[in-house]
C-alpha cells in the first residue's frame, strides 16, 4: 500500500562532523517536523562544542553533483541555506533558483561566524550577499548577523526594527530577527515584512545545550513553507519548534550539546505570545474555569435571547452588525436585561464599549477587532473575553492576551461568514484543544444537526453556531436538540 507523498526540503548547508549543528541538526529537525530531508552540503566543517578545526568547502563539481541528484527528484518544496562557504557555492545556488519553473521558498539563515567568533563565511560572499536576497523567502539573522549585513550598530530595539526593514528594502520577503543574544528576560524574535510586523516572546530555557539554534529554527520554518503554512505561521512554528528542541536539549560528553526536535509541536508551553509591539502588556481577564459553555448561539437581536434562554441555553453571543448609534445601545442595554434575567453568559460581539457599559458578562472579539479594542480597559471592567482563532498566528496572538476562551473556525465549511480559511475539520479541532489545554475552546463554523455529536466528542467547552439555529424551520426544537445531541456525546470528566 502506498503512503502519501512528504513534501521535499532541500537543506543546503554545511556539515558540521560533531553532529551538533549544520546539516545534521537540519535533517533531524526537517524529518521530526514531517518532511523529506535531502542535502546539498556546502562544506564539511571540522569542528565540536570547544573550537572550529577547519572549514572545507565543496568543490564546484562536488556542488554541482549534488544539485544534478537531486534536480532528479524534482524541484523542492523547500530549500532551507545556511553557510555559503565561497562565491561559486552562492552563484550556483542563484542559478538554480532564477532557472527553477517554479519560485521556490527559500529559508536563509546567514551564518556568518560561530558563537565562539570563527569567521564562516568569507567576506568576499558576505559582499555579494544582495544578489541572493531577493531570492529569499525569509532570511533569519541574529542580532550580530544583523548588523554586519546592514553595516549598522544595533544598539536598541528601533535599531532591531529599522535594520530589518532595510533588508526588507533590498528585496527580502521577510525577515526574521532572533533576540535570543539580546539582554532581556525574554527570548523575543521581530517579524516583518511589507504586509505584516510583529514581535515573538518565549521564555528563556535555561540550558547550556544550544548548539543549533539557527539551524533548527531556520529548519522547521521551511519545512512549515514546504506544508503550505503561511509565513506567520511558518515563524510561529519555528518558534514552537525552537522552543521544544531546547526543552529536549543534552550534553555530548559532559560538553555543550544540541538542540533535539522530537515531533511536531503538541505543547503548550512551546507556543510563543505575540505582540504588535516589543512590550507584552498583563491582562488580567476571569477563568471560566469548569464551567461548561454547551450550546452557544449567536444570534443578531435581544429578540433572539428572549426565544433561546427559556430552553435551557446557558451561553449566547450578541452579533450586531446592521445596527448603530442609539438603536445599538438600546438592543445591547435590552439584550443584557434579558440574560440577567434567566442568569445566562451574554458575550457582546466587538461592542466592547457597550459591553463595559451596561456590564454585559462578556465581549467576543475578532482578529480584526484586537487592533482598535482597548483591552486594559475590558480587563479592568472584569468581563470576560472570547478571542476568534484560525492558525498558529493567531492563537499566538491570542495567547498573549490570555482570554477566558479561544474559538476554533471554521470547524466545517460556513456560508455565514466569508472567510479564507481552509476548513479544520474534527482532527484539527482536537489539535488546538490538546495544544491550548489551559483555555477553553468554542467550536464554530458549519456545525449543524448531523455534524455536532462528532464536535461534541472532542470536548470542547461550546459549540457556537448563527444559520443553523436562526435560519431552521423550528428554531427552538432545533437548539433543543442540538442540546440533548451535545449531552448524549460530550466526554464525561
Amino acid at each position: 500500500m502506498s503512503r502519501q507523498t512528504k513534501p521535499m526540503v532541500w537543506s543546503l548547508a554545511g556539515l558540521d562532523n560533531s553532529g551538533l549543528a549544520g546539516q545534521l541538526a537540519d535533517v533531524k529537525t526537517i524529518q521530526a517536523l514531517g518532511a523529506h530531508a535531502c542535502s546539498v552540503t556546502t562544506a564539511i566543517t571540522a569542528q565540536n562544542s570547544q573550537r572550529v578545526v577547519a572549514i572545507n568547502p565543496s568543490t564546484t563539481e562536488q556542488l554541482e553533483s549534488q544539485l544534478e541528484a537531486l534536480r532528479e527528484l524534482g524541484e523542492p518544496n523547500a530549500i532551507k541555506v545556511g553557510l555559503l562557504p565561497s562565491i561559486n557555492c552562492l552563484e550556483l545556488l542563484i542559478d538554480f533558483l532564477e532557472q527553477a519553473e517554479k519560485s521556490i521558498p527559500l529559508v536563509f539563515d546567514p551564518v556568518i561566524e560561530t558563537s565562539s567568533g570563527t569567521q564562516l563565511m568569507p567576506d568576499e560572499v558576505i559582499e555579494q550577499l544582495y544578489k541572493l536576497l531577493p531570492l529569499v523567502t525569509v532570511i533569519t539573522p541574529n542580532i550580530d548577523e544583523l548588523a554586519r549585513l546592514t553595516g549598522q550598530d544595533t544598539k536598541s530595539i528601533e535599531d532591531i526594527e529599522s535594520q530589518a526593514k532595510t533588508l526588507i528594502d533590498w528585496g527580502v520577503g521577510s525577515v526574521l530577527v532572533k533576540g535570543g543574544h539580546w539582554p532581556s528576560e525574554r527570548a523575543s524574535d521581530f517579524f516583518i515584512n511589507r504586509n505584516n510586523k510583529f514581535w515573538l516572546h518565549s521564555d528563556r530555557k535555561e540550558t547550556d545545550n544550544s548548539r543549533g539554534t539557527g539551524c533548527v529554527l531556520s529548519s522547521a520554518i521551511a519545512t512549515s513553507l514546504a506544508l503550505n503554512y503561511s509565513i506567520e505561521d511558518a515563524v510561529v512554528i519555528g518558534k514552537m519548534a525552537l522552543n521544544q528542541g531546547l526543552r529536549h536539549s543534552y550534553p555530548v560528553r559532559e560538553q555543550k550539546g544540541p538542540l533535539s526536535v522530537k515531533s511536531w509541536p503538541i505543547d503548550e508551553q512551546d507556543m510563543p505570545q505575540l505582540t504588535k509591539q516589543y512590550s507584552l502588556s498583563e491582562y488580567y481577564f476571569p477563568s471560566l474555569e469548569k464551567q461548561i459553555l454547551g450550546l452557544y448561539p449567536v444570534v443578531d437581536s435581544a429578540e433572539w435571547l428572549e426565544r433561546l434562554l427559556p430552553l435551557g441555553i446557558t451561553t449566547i453571543q450578541l452579533r450586531v452588525k446592521d445596527l448603530k448609534g442609539d438603536s445599538l445601545e438600546s438592543e445591547i442595554q435590552k439584550a443584557v436585561a434579558i440574560s440577567r434575567q434567566y442568569n445566562a453568559r451574554l458575550f457582546i460581539n466587538d461592542h466592547w464599549q457597550l459591553a463595559i457599559k451596561y456590564q454585559a458578562y462578556g465581549v467576543h472579539l475578532g482578529q480584526e477587532d484586537l487592533d482598535d479594542a482597548d483591552l486594559a480597559a475590558i480587563s479592568q471592567a472584569g468581563l470576560y473575553l472570547g478571542v476568534s482563532t484560525h492558525c498558529f498566528y493567531e492563537v499566538a496572538r491570542a495567547h498573549a492576551i490570555k482570554p477566558s476562551y479561544l474559538a476554533c473556525g471554521p470547524v466545517y465549511h460556513t456560508d455565514s461568514k466569508q472567510m479564507p480559511w481552509i476548513p479544520h475539520g474534527i482532527e484539527n479541532l482536537n489539535y488546538w484543544k490538546n495544544l491550548m489545554q489551559s483555555y477553553p475552546w468554542v467550536a464554530i463554523g458549519g456545525i449543524n444537526t448531523d455534524r455536532i455529536a462528532d464536535v461534541a466528542s472532542t470536548g470542547v467547552s461550546g459549540i457556537a453556531m448563527i444559520s443553523a439555529i436562526t435560519k431552521a424551520h423550528n428554531p427552538e426544537q432545533t437548539a433543543t436538540n442540538m442540546m440533548q445531541l451535545i449531552e448524549q456525546h460530550r466526554p464525561r470528566v
